[in-house]
């Protein structure tokens, strides 16, 4: 049975998702250094996103509760600021036991279980995001070059 890309999104792994991306990018004529930078960004996406779903506990940047993994959601956090916010948040969570800084009601904030944050936390450190203080700042080549990123999985998504 065929997928669309939002059913995949939807309802697939963090893996069938990054392969789908692999494939993508191979049937793409895009030179083959964007791998080296698409699927590290988006596993890194994919390993927080993905237990959030799981969890019922899907937010955007904002805060706002989302019921679907969406590719829309997905590129939302492939902007290195809101990827930031999304790490630091679950850091708080992973350290309270309830889902922090969101819109979600106590009740359902509640519902929360600590996710792992090992591979989110090494692509950002590469990427040199100071993990310590949410309020430093990083250098904005590497803001820019994650739009560039961003815009090739929209197209690779076709959205």
């Amino acid at each position: 049975m065929i997928q669309t890309v939002g059913q995949i999104f939807t309802n697939n792994s963090q893996e069938q998702i990054t392969s789908m991306l692999e494939v993508a990018l191979k049937s793409s004529n895009e030179s083959p250094i964007w791998t080296e930078k698409v699927i590290p960004l988006s596993a890194a996406i994919l390993s927080v996103l993905i237990p959030l779903r799981e969890q019922n506990l899907l937010i955007t940047p904002e805060g706002a509760p989302v019921e679907t993994l969406t590719p829309e959601l997905f590129l939302r956090y492939c902007d290195l600021v809101n990827l930031k916010w999304l790490a630091f948040t679950l850091q708080h969570s992973n350290a309270s036991g309830v889902l922090e800084r969101t819109k979600y009601t106590a009740d359902k904030a509640q519902n929360y279980k600590a996710i792992e944050l090992s591979t989110l936390g090494a692509y950002l450190s590469l990427q040199t995001v100071n993990l310590e203080d949410e309020w430093l700042d990083f250098p904005i080549a590497l803001y820019n070059l994650h739009i560039g990123v961003a815009d090739l999985i929209k197209s690779l998504l076709k959205l």
